[in-house]
């Protein structure tokens, strides 16, 4: 006599029975919210291509901050957008500069009640867009850029940043800020490395988020959308360096590369789900071709489920009260 047939669909049944054989569970703390504050707003100012997204000023950065808490998200990330740019990103490291000043507001607003990151890198502050300061050719140089670098991450940490993002994907980039930081008695200080990271289309929308001042494309430092090896020598370069965890951006476009990267990686696993993954569903949505709600959690679940333990994302707070 042989076996039943197997059957599957037993386990889809009904919601409790899918509930409890779940193999991928969202929890609001997996989530981190990127926001956004912009030096001399009066209030929050809208974003044309995201939609629900804002330019915050320094109280409804508050305000948002302390509802992100009570939603239960993991972390809030914080970029700069300065009324003034120049060649080597001066604002970056000035004590007074917005990103700074924001990060105060945070750390007074929220304490320890959730993580606050900051956003390191140049690209906000230079008057060409850039992640790192020129050459005399016009070229990013890498060590220059270090040096920058490590005094903005230093004022972040003073500023009182648990973690920093370090996103500009210069080569020594967590090794050069990991001493810095150590030589200046910060051991404690998390960094994030965003060691995959995409020279990619899926940008636009947070270069209107930040006004970027960027003329050309960043393809001579971010990776190449058809190298995954590469992605893996990244990491554990970063790894090596003193990382802490480790970035994959874009997400949802680059599943396989999160899911190489969580098979590899000693240390915890982030994803981005940048501007124009969030866009791209608010645009369907909005013209009537999506349900927004599922779609939103279908692809933060994916993005999960591929191995990032947490997820940076616009849907933050939305989607960690859906699952409360």
């Amino acid at each position: 006599m042989g076996f039943p047939a197997q059957r599957p669909r037993r386990l889809r049944q009904s919601p409790a029975v899918r509930r409890l054989v779940s193999e991928t569970r969202l929890h609001p703390a997996d989530l981190i919210l990127p926001m956004f504050v912009r030096e001399g707003a009066a209030e929050p100012l809208p974003i044309r291509s995201m939609p629900g997204v804002v330019q915050h000023s320094l109280d409804s950065l508050e305000k948002a901050a302390v509802e992100a808490v009570e939603a239960g998200v993991g972390g809030l990330m914080l970029f700069g957008v300065p009324s003034t740019r120049d060649a080597v990103g001066s604002g970056a490291d000035d004590p007074e500069g917005i990103l700074n000043v924001g990060l105060r507001r945070l750390r007074d607003a929220v304490g320890d009640d959730t993580v606050v990151m900051a956003d390191l890198c140049l690209d906000e502050f230079t008057d060409h867009g850039h992640c790192g300061v020129l050459d005399a050719a016009g070229r990013v140089d890498n060590d220059a850029t270090l040096e920058r670098y490590a005094a903005m991450g230093l004022a972040q940490v003073e500023a009182g940043a648990h973690v920093l993002g370090l996103s500009g994907m210069m080569d020594g980039q967590v090794g050069h800020v990991r001493a810095a930081l150590d030589e200046a008695g910060h051991t404690d200080t998390i960094l994030l490395a965003y060691a995959a990271k995409y020279a990619s289309g899926f940008f636009g929308p947070f270069r209107d988020a930040v006004e970027s001042a960027l003329e050309g494309d960043r393809t001579a430092y971010q990776q190449d959308p058809g190298n995954a090896v590469e992605a893996l020598r990244e990491v554990r370069l970063d790894i090596a360096e003193g990382a802490d965890m480790v970035m994959v951006k874009p997400a949802l476009p680059y599943l396989d590369i999160v899911s190489a990267v969580a098979a590899e990686s000693e240390v915890p696993v982030s994803a981005y789900q940048v501007s124009g993954e969030y866009a791209m569903i608010e645009a369907a949505a909005a013209a009537g071709m999506i349900d927004r709600e599922r779609v939103m959690m279908e692809s933060l679940t994916a993005i999960h489920r591929a191995g990032a333990q947490n997820i940076l994302t616009y849907y933050a707070v939305e989607a960690a009260r859906a699952l409360r």
